[in-house]
């Protein structure tokens, strides 16, 4: 690990990308304590202390929310309406059409996904500053706002939707100019920089006699294995045997190796728990908004830790996951370009019946990534049950988010080593 980091520092190209991605870094923690005007900042600190879920989506955010950042948001607006744009991707030909066009169809669909950003992070904005601004059940019965009305209410909207567009931006520029993906590295920074404040609310519990040794000791363990297990799941591959037949052209004979198509378990990566995340906030957000006493009592319901939010976030995520490989990865095509150059599947033949079979061993490796994904998600009520420290945030979610980003990450980063230092036939 070591000489690799100094090889890399040796590369200017890299040592650049890297730079400029602890750059956006930095300037993305900065943002986050930049607070949007006339905020009662104890009340919404008293406010999130009390509330597990405005505590988790506090931890996403990278603790934006708790001072109401201009990044308060973060980039769950972006989310939406990537999760949108593909929706509607499989229903509108059109759409359909662009995504088969290469990179010109992908920037158009780029384009949209920012319009659709800009569009639901404002509606997002309007209907929290408007919440923040009125004694609801999501404020607990408190004003959060200083000075509540159309003027403050428009003010809070534009400054947190700009915040939304300015993060969208800094993750497009990581992607183009940094290392790694940019959206999923802002979410792993975020949720990164709560690793300290942790630390240390843990270790004042411990000084005050809440918890015991015996429970962060247990808690560890509980980290340590799911690390492991995550990093098993997601380079876990299985192997299809694929052989090429022999083609003479001119004087030369090509083809006759053997290789194989790896499928992995985990497809789809960490984009399943942040769609089912994101999706899963909306109607949480918007049943407490209303004052109604049937909306409250699905907000309730709802809530993080209960048994109704696991199972619906567990099937969610079992949903994405089979939708978003649905998407990334398409077992005809696969068994078409086998076809085209002459390669084959020992004991099938070339064309559909490849393609069914690699469909069918795909079908099962999701559904073991997919229930994976679900136990992850829904680990951290385990974890309290436990452990008993109840104010635990940093769960099997923020862990697998954490682990499969920086795996990503690391794979490119060692991509543009290997391109650049290879070692000669002779040695």
């Amino acid at each position: 690990m070591l000489e690799s980091v100094q090889a890399a520092w040796k590369l200017g190209d890299l040592r650049r990308k890297v730079l400029f991605t602890l750059l956006m870094f930095l300037v993305f923690r900065v943002g986050v304590h930049i607070p949007v005007p006339g905020v009662d900042q104890a009340a919404l600190a008293k406010l999130i202390s009390s509330s597990a879920f405005l505590g988790f989506f506090d931890m996403i955010s990278g603790g934006a929310f708790k001072n109401l950042s201009v990044f308060a948001m973060s980039i769950t607006p972006y989310i939406n309406a990537s999760i949108i744009i593909q929706l509607l991707t499989v229903v509108i030909p059109k759409l359909e059409q662009l995504s088969k066009e290469g990179e010109a169809g992908r920037k158009i669909i780029t384009q949209y996904t920012r319009y659709g950003t800009v569009v639901l992070g404002f509606i997002q904005a309007v209907g929290m500053s408007i919440a923040l601004g009125h004694p609801t059940a999501l404020t607990g019965g408190q004003v959060i706002l200083l000075h509540p009305g159309l003027g403050e209410y428009l003010l809070v909207a534009v400054s947190l939707t700009a915040g939304t567009a300015v993060l969208m931006w800094l993750g497009e520029l990581i992607t183009e100019k940094g290392i790694g993906n940019g959206i999923s590295l802002i979410i792993f920074a975020g949720i990164v920089s709560r690793l300290p404040s942790g630390a240390v609310n843990t270790f004042k519990l411990l000084q005050a006699g809440s918890i015991g040794w015996w429970s962060v000791l247990v808690l560890t363990l509980l980290g340590l294995l799911v690390i492991a297990a995550v990093v098993a799941v997601n380079e876990g591959t299985r192997r299809i045997p694929v052989q090429y037949a022999k083609r003479v052209m001119g004087r030369k004979v090509y083809g006759g190796q053997s290789t194989h198509i790896p499928l992995r378990v985990n497809q789809a990566g960490v984009i399943p728990i942040i769609f089912a995340m994101s999706i899963l906030m909306f109607p949480m957000q918007i049943a407490q908004w209303i004052n109604n006493p049937i909306a409250q009592n699905i907000a309730r319901q709802l809530q993080f830790g209960t048994a109704l939010n696991s199972v619906v976030y567990a099937l969610l995520i079992i949903f994405f996951t089979y939708f978003y490989t649905a998407i990334v990865f398409n077992p005809m095509d696969v068994a078409d370009n086998l076809k085209k150059y002459g390669g084959f599947v020992p004991g099938l033949r070339p064309g559909r019946p490849t393609g069914e079979y690699i469909n069918r061993v795909l079908t099962k490796l999701t559904l073991a990534g997919a229930i994976f994904l679900a136990l992850i998600a829904v680990l951290p009520n385990f974890m309290i049950a436990a452990t008993g420290i109840s104010s635990l945030y940093f769960g099997g979610t923020a862990l697998l988010i954490v682990v499969g980003v920086a795996l990503e990450t690391m794979k490119q980063f060692e991509s543009h080593l290997l391109m650049r230092h290879y070692q000669g036939f002779m040695k």
